[in-house]
């Protein structure tokens, strides 16, 4: 009689568990978003990589969104430019806006796309200037808890061209892209990148939006990690955001969310980049492990309301 080491039998197991998913997600798309902070590790930046070259490899179409906030800053402040958040969101000058295109589209974007390579993942570096892919205006002033604040050359996101992504993807090729745009005239424009990946996903009609985060989830404690929350809805993001639960970095994220599942998309997951295999285990699990938001809590099974995030 033939045995099977107990690593063989846990691999099959684990084949068999995630088959269902694999054919429910074979061919569609996942938009995922990555904060520049996991960047700054190069085993997490791999790790991340090697998850999202299996979702690759197994057929479903990927779109990777990354930030550079860490990196941006560290480089910016070195060249004696301060930096200045507003509620989570990033204020560009002029002197920082040509820094913004060297660390974004260059630094971070060169960097993952290497990455790609090494794991024979067919991989193609844009920003939002490419091909017209992202049409944005300048934000204009505006009012925050009674400070006109200007954000400078900061945009507002007009229309997403999927048409450009549909291309690489249809012809098997992963868009990682950088969140920098420019206005009809020309002028380059630094735009949030979870804002990014919210209209990408929610113009390609995505099945999924990840936000992979320093934080496990959203959390009903901020002083509490272990507080995260498993499921809610657009109702229960405003209330977590009149409690106070959300704020500063995660203000962007809500609002981003928000107009994702408002634009189309099925659902968006908050997931830790320092919890291993966080994708896989969010995307071939039902226990998952982080936060999943849907439109509507209701319209879940129970089985989903017991723990199941598919």
């Amino acid at each position: 009689m033939i045995m099977q080491s107990p690593e063989k039998s846990a691999a099959i197991r684990a084949l068999r568990s995630a088959a269902p998913y694999i054919r429910l997600y074979k061919g569609k798309t996942f938009v995922i978003k990555a904060g520049g902070a996991v960047f700054g590790d190069a085993v997490a930046t791999r790790a991340l990589i090697e998850q999202i070259a299996i979702l690759h490899y197994l057929g479903i179409k990927v779109v990777m969104v990354h930030g550079g906030g860490p990196q941006l800053t560290q480089v910016t402040e070195a060249m004696g430019v301060p930096t200045r958040m507003v509620q989570g969101r990033r204020v560009t000058d002029e002197k920082a806006i040509d820094t913004t295109s060297m660390v974004l589209n260059g630094l971070i974007n060169t960097k993952l796309l290497a990455i790609c390579r090494e794991m024979d993942m067919d991989a193609v570096g844009v920003s939002g200037v490419d091909a017209g892919l992202i049409k944005a205006h300048k934000r204009g002033p505006v009012t925050i808890e009674g400070e006109v604040v200007d954000f400078g050359l900061v945009g507002d996101i007009d229309l997403v061209d999927h048409s450009v992504l549909k291309k690489l993807l249809d012809n098997g090729l992963m868009p990682v892209v950088s969140p920098l745009s420019a206005d009809d005239k020309g002028q380059l424009l630094n735009i949030n990148a979870d804002t990014v990946a919210s209209a990408i996903g929610a113009a390609l009609g995505a099945e999924k939006l990840i936000l992979c985060t320093g934080a496990p989830g959203i959390l009903e404690n901020v002083a509490d990690p272990g507080s995260v929350i498993s499921y809610t809805d657009l109702k229960g993001l405003d209330k977590l955001r009149a409690s106070g639960a959300i704020k500063d970095g995660m203000l962007p994220k809500a609002k981003a969310i928000e107009e994702a599942i408002r634009g189309g998309v099925h659902r968006v997951h908050v997931i830790s980049y320092d919890a291993p295999d966080s994708i896989l285990t969010e995307v071939f699990t039902n226990e998952g492990m982080g936060t999943l938001i849907v439109s509507d809590v209701n319209a879940l099974s129970p089985a989903e309301q017991q723990g199941g995030k598919a």
